[in-house]
C-alpha cells in the first residue's frame, strides 16, 4: 500500500505480549519517537546534542529500535543518514513492508516541526524505557515476594531488587547486556587517550604513588586488586593512604576546574570491617598532617601540632571519602552498599579491609574455602557491575613464616585459590625491616661483651640498611607485567611515599 507525503503516519498497533496491570499497556510513545527518527534523518547534527545516550533498545516499536542502530551504524562511519541512504539497508525488512514498505522512511521527515524539539523527544524516548524497565523490576518484585516455599530469603530479594534498580538507574538495560565491539574499542580508545594525557603512566585511577603506576597503569575500572600481606606489614596503611591521594586528587583536580570525567583521581568508598571509622579518621589526619597516629590518640602533641592538626582537619572537610565500619558485612549487603555509593556520590574507588571478615551468603558457611570462593567472586562482580576498581585486603598463611626468605609467594593466599583466579592484580607489601628488627641480639646473663658488642654492631648495621623501606611485590597482573616497587614507609605516621631515585639499588631492578 502506497501513502502520500501529505498523509500523516499511520502505525500499527504494536503487540503487547505483557501488561503492566490488567487492562494497561506499557508506558510508550510511538509517535514521539518516529518525530524524533524524523527530527534525525532531516539534520544529522541532531544526535550529537541529547541530553540522553540512547541505544535501539530504548524504542518500543521494534522497527524505530532496527532504524535507530542503523542511523548510528552509518553516522559512525562518517556516512551522511537520509531515507534514500537508508533504504537499501530495509529492502527486506517484514515490518517495514506492514507499513506500506521505503515510502515509510520518507514519511519519517514529513513533520519539520520535529526539528524544534529533538531534545525533548529524546527525553521522553529514554525516560519512558527506564518507566518499562521499572515495571519489569516491579513485576519481579511481586512475584518473588508472592513466594512463599522454605528456600526464601527475603534479604537477598530486597538485595537483589535493589542491584535491578541500580542498573536502571544507569539507564542500563535489562534486556540488552551486550556491546558492540565498536563499543568496546572506543572505551580502550578512550583508556590510551588518558595515559597519554597523562605522560604515560595512568590509564585508569591514580594510587598516588608515581612507582606503582609506572608498574600498573593506575587502577583500572573493573579490575579486582588484591592486596596481601602478614599481620604487621602495612596493608591498611597502604590501602588508607591510596584511598586519601584518590580522594584528594579528585578534590584538587575539581577546584582546578577540572571535569570529574577528565580526572585521575575519584570519589573513594572505603569498607572497613577491622577498624572503626574515627581510627581511621584519625590514622588519615595523622598522615595528612605527619603528626605521629599515636601520640594523637595519647594527646601527647603540642599546641602548634594542634593547630596544624586543625588546619589539616579543615582542608580535608570535603574530601570524597566514604567510610562504612559496619562489623559483620555480608559479601551481597556489601555490594548492595557500594552500589548505593555509586549511584549517590559516584565513587571511583571502592576498597574492602579486609576480605576475611566479609561473610558469605550463608550456604556456603559450613565450608571455609568455598565461603571465600563466593565472597571473591562477589568482588569481581563488583567491580564489573558498577564499572571501578576494587582492591580488597587479604591476609596470608603462616607458611611465609616458615621460609628463609620471608617474601610472600601466590600460594600463600590464605584459604581459597579463587582469591588469585578471580584477581586481576595481587599485590603483596613486605618490609625487611619488621624481620630484621625482630632479630636484635639479646644480652645473656653471663657473655663475653666483645661478641655481645660485635653481633649487635652488625645487627644495627643491618637494620640501618633496611630501616624505612618496603617493597610492592606484583605477583599476579593480568595485563602486564609481574615485579618489585620500593617504597618507602615512615612508621611514625604509618605512611608509604615513593622512593627518592638515589634511593634504588641495582640489585633490586
Amino acid at each position: 500500500m502506497s501513502m502520500s507525503p501529505s498523509e500523516p503516519i499511520q502505525l500499527h498497533p504494536v503487540a503487547l505480549p505483557e501488561k503492566a496491570e490488567e487492562g494497561r499497556a506499557l508506558p510508550a510513545n510511538v509517535e514521539a519517537e518516529a518525530a524524533f527518527l524524523g527530527a534525525v534523518l532531516i539534520d544529522n547534527r541532531v544526535i550529537e546534542e541529547l541530553p540522553v545516550t540512547l541505544a535501539p533498545n530504548h524504542f518500543f516499536e521494534p522497527l524505530h529500535a532496527r532504524i535507530f542502530e542503523r542511523i548510528i551504524a552509518l553516522l559512525d562511519r562518517k556516512a551522511v543518514v537520509t531515507p534514500v541512504t537508508l533504504k537499501p539497508y530495509f529492502d527486506d525488512d517484514d515490518g517495514l513492508k506492514e507499513l506500506g514498505g521505503i515510502s515509510y522512511l520518507a514519511r519519517l521527515t514529513s513533520d519539520p516541526q520535529a526539528l524544534l524539539a529533538p531534545r525533548e523527544l529524546a527525553q521522553q524516548v529514554f525516560d519512558l524505557a527506564l518507566l518499562r524497565e521499572l515495571v519489569a523490576v516491579g513485576r519481579g518484585l511481586v512475584t518473588d515476594a508472592m513466594d512463599t516455599s522454605e528456600n526464601v530469603e527475603p534479604m537477598q530479594q530486597i538485595e537483589r531488587a535493589e542491584g535491578a534498580l541500580f542498573k536502571v538507574a544507569e539507564g542500563a538495560s535489562t534486556g540488552n547486556e551486550t556491546q558492540s565491539f565498536a563499543q568496546a574499542t572506543r572505551t580502550s580508545i578512550k583508556m590510551i587517550e588518558q595515559a597519554l594525557n597523562s605522560g604515560g603512566h595512568v590509564s585508569g585511577t591514580t594510587t598516588g604513588f608515581t612507582s606503582i603506576n609506572e608498574k600498573t597503569g593506575g587502577l583500572h575500572d573493573s579490575d579486582l586488586i588484591i592486596l596481601a600481606g602478614r599481620p604487621g606489614m602495612g596493608k591498611s596503611s597502604l590501602a588508607t593512604n591510596i584511598a586519601f591521594n584518590t580522594a584528594s586528587r579528585l578534590k584538587r583536580d575539581l577546584d582546578d576546574g577540572i571535569p570529574e570525567d577528565e580526572s585521575v583521581g575519584g570519589a573513594v568508598a572505603l569498607f572497613s570491617l577491622e577498624m572503626s571509622a574515627d581510627q581511621l579518621a584519625t590514622r588519615i589526619l595523622a598522615e595528612a598532617a605527619g603528626i605521629s597516629s599515636s601520640n594523637l590518640r595519647m594527646g601527647k602533641i603540642s599546641r602548634e601540632d594542634f593547630q596544624t592538626l586543625a588546619r589539616t582537619s579543615q582542608e580535608l572537610n570535603d574530601l570524597p571519602l566514604y567510610i562504612d565500619d559496619t562489623p559483620g558485612l555480608t559479601i551481597s549487603a556489601l555490594r548492595a552498599r557500594a552500589r548505593r555509593l555509586k549511584r549517590r556520590h559516584n565513587i571511583g574507588l571502592v576498597i574492602v579491609d579486609y576480605l576475611q571478615l566479609l561473610q558469605g551468603s550463608g550456604r556456603a558457611s559450613d565450608n571455609r574455602v568455598n565461603e571465600i570462593s563466593e565472597i571473591s567472586r562477589g568482588l569481581k562482580t563488583l567491580a564489573k557491575e558498577i564499572q571501578v576498581p576494587v582492591i580488597a585486603l587479604s591476609q596470608l598463611s603462616r607458611a611465609v613464616e616458615q621460609r628463609d626468605d620471608k617474601r610472600p609467594m601466590l600460594s600463600d593466599l590464605r584459604e581459597s585459590g579463587s582469591i588469585e583466579q578471580d584477581a586481576d592484580m595481587v599485590w603483596f607489601i613486605y618490609r625487611e625491616d619488621y624481620y630484621v628488627q625482630s632479630r636484635e641480639p639479646k644480652r645473656p646473663l653471663e657473655t663475653d661483651e666483645a661478641k655481645v658488642h660485635e653481633a649487635h654492631a652488625a645487627w644495627a648495621a643491618e637494620m640501618e640498611r633496611v630501616f624505612g623501606l618496603a617493597e610492592l611485590i606484583v605477583a599476579k597482573q593480568r595485563h602486564g607485567s609481574t615485579g618489585k616497587v620500593r617504597l618507602r614507609f615512615e612508621p611514625r605516621i604509618t605512611r608509604f611515599s615513593d622512593l627518592a631515585e638515589d634511593d634504588y639499588h641495582s640489585d633490586y631492578e
